[in-house]
């Protein structure tokens, strides 16, 4: 039931509303296969890591050090496989583990400088697909449409 003071929902605004969360959905589903599509050598002669180490990656630069047994569980695979990852990403120069201040007998795991800038790549990387795509699929006009719709979901968001 609609409190009293709160108008009716506009048919544009449902539809809207829609199209965004259908929209929104296939493009993150995008975004993922292309990072996750392995490629087996990188720009730098390196190999790309894997989806599973990427994962770990996204979410070791989304929220910060962490435990092997915590990022197990936060990726929901069992931590002798993370022990494997958390290992081939330290190999390549990704990841570092140090004492955890907090617990002696623990150790953090966290993105080196190198982690870091492979993520920060793989995300332009992303960004250039989806500028690319904007500007083969649509007008001058409709693009600068999309950035007016993205200041209008962006106020909606921080509401």
């Amino acid at each position: 039931m609609m409190p009293a003071d709160e108008e009716p929902l506009t048919e544009a605004a449902v539809q809207a509303a829609g199209d965004i969360w259908v929209v929104f959905g296939r493009l993150r589903r995008k975004l993922r296969a292309l990072e996750a599509a392995e490629e087996p050598v990188g720009r730098d002669g390196d190999r790309e890591p894997s989806p599973p180490q990427s994962s770990v990656l996204r979410r070791l630069a989304r929220n910060g050090p962490a435990s092997a047994s915590d990022l197990a569980a936060a990726e929901g695979v069992r931590p002798q496989s993370m022990a494997k990852t958390v290992i081939a990403l330290e190999a390549a120069g990704l990841v570092l583990r140090s004492p955890d201040p907090d617990d002696g007998r623990r150790q953090l795991v966290s993105l080196t400088d190198r982690g870091h800038e492979r993520r920060r790549g793989e995300r332009l990387a992303r960004q250039e697909w989806l500028a690319r795509a904007l500007q083969e699929h649509g007008t001058e006009d409709e693009v600068r449409a999309v950035i007016t719709a993205m200041a209008l979901l962006d106020k909606v968001a921080q509401a």
